[in-house]
């Protein structure tokens, strides 16, 4: 084997890690956004979505103690959208 298949070999295989990489991260995005999801689901009253049965949300609490953390700091974290967009397009 010569220089020039050795270093094909090692480009294909940065090429395969940095996909598995990019790879991984979307997945750990996705299991954030499914999280915020089932949260709101079950708490969808609070913002006015139609809520499960309260006895089915009532049992599921106990369990969903990282959602709600989840769901915390993401209502922490949330800017006002109408201001960003009023202040993008100048209006004050």
């Amino acid at each position: 084997m010569g220089p020039l298949s050795e270093f094909l070999k090692r480009v294909l295989s940065d090429f395969d890690t940095t996909h598995r990489d990019s790879a991984a991260a979307l997945t750990g995005v996705e299991v954030k956004e499914l999280e915020n999801i089932f949260a709101l689901l079950l708490l969808g009253s609070f913002i006015g979505l139609p809520s499960p049965p309260s006895f089915l949300a009532v049992e599921l609490l106990p369990f969903m103690e990282r959602e709600l953390k989840v769901l915390n700091r993401r209502a922490q974290d949330a800017g006002d959208m109408l201001a960003e967009m009023a202040g993008t397009i100048g209006i004050d």
